[in-house]
């Protein structure tokens, strides 16, 4: 017997009366051609929350507070704090007057390396390079992506396919990003969402992470347009092969070619387009 799909699952053990914290059920004033009426609308939260590492704050993001503990281990991986989830000693969620802290221990000797960084972030929803210092740290140095993956076209369309159903905070709001991790043969792994789409992705890189899944085992899935700094997370990620529903950036591309990534975009159940290093694609 085939089991429930994500989206029917979360619909029989999330009725109205019980949507996730992360939700809000609103009134609203819903207008049409035929008049007006009142409504309801359910709505994601945003939080500002605080990323502090040894009693220093590093960076403050506007987040869904969900998955906090997989974004403060992914965020500490992709902007390159930490390069495994052990280096975090102690880890705690603070509820704060106006937001959530997320604080995070690290040894003494990559504190001080951070605070030599001097770079502090202050993240509104989608802002994934604030604060950088200087032009050469935005555009940093990534790693190569593995050689060894190569898929179908049919697996693309797969994967694209299995993350709509399971985008339960989208299917309740229409308003957040999500990111996804595909491996063929075994279908997806992991979907993580936030209001911000590098915190989706941070969230993704987190939960692999601590779930020891390798990314260069499947394919990164975006719900969002793909910009450079999406393309650097997945890159530290080690994913080689990433997949958007929307475009990329001209630099995104760029980046992605030189960190031989396969990005994907404009991806649906029935085609795509690829725009780098196409050989990871088995085309005839």
């Amino acid at each position: 017997m085939a089991s429930a799909s994500p989206e029917a699952t979360y619909r029989q053990e999330n009725p109205a009366s019980a949507l996730p914290e992360s939700v809000q059920n609103v009134a609203n004033l819903r207008w049409q051609a035929s008049g007006s009426a009142a409504s309801t609308r359910n709505v994601p939260e945003e939080t500002p929350v605080a990323l502090t590492y040894n009693r220093t704050t590093h960076a403050v993001m506007m987040a869904t507070p969900a998955d906090l503990e997989d974004f403060a281990a992914g965020f500490s991986l992709t902007e390159g704090i930490i390069s495994a989830p052990g280096e975090i000693e102690e880890f705690e969620i603070l509820p704060a007057e106006n937001g959530i802290e997320l604080r995070i221990t690290i040894a003494p000797a990559r504190a001080a390396r951070l605070i030599e960084r001097h770079r502090h972030l202050a993240g509104a929803t989608g802002c994934g390079l604030c604060g950088m210092e200087s032009l050469a740290e935005a555009i940093r140095p990534l790693p190569r992506a593995p050689t060894g993956l190569r898929v179908a076209p049919a697996t693309i369309a797969e994967a694209v396919a299995a993350l709509t159903p399971a985008q339960v905070l989208n299917h309740a709001t229409r308003a957040v990003h999500a990111a996804g991790f595909f491996r063929p043969g075994m279908g997806l792994a992991a979907v993580r969402e936030d209001v911000g789409r590098h915190n989706a992705l941070d969230k993704l890189a987190g939960h692999l992470a601590h779930a020891r899944i390798a990314a260069e085992s499947g394919i990164v899935l975006l719900t969002s347009r793909v910009s450079v700094e999406m393309v650097q997370k997945a890159a530290v990620m080690g994913a080689p092969i990433v997949a958007a529903v929307s475009a990329p950036t001209a630099l995104a591309l760029r980046t992605a070619q030189e960190a031989g990534i396969t990005l994907i975009g404009i991806a649906r159940d029935d085609g795509f387009e690829i725009f780098t290093h196409a050989r990871r694609i088995a085309t005839p």
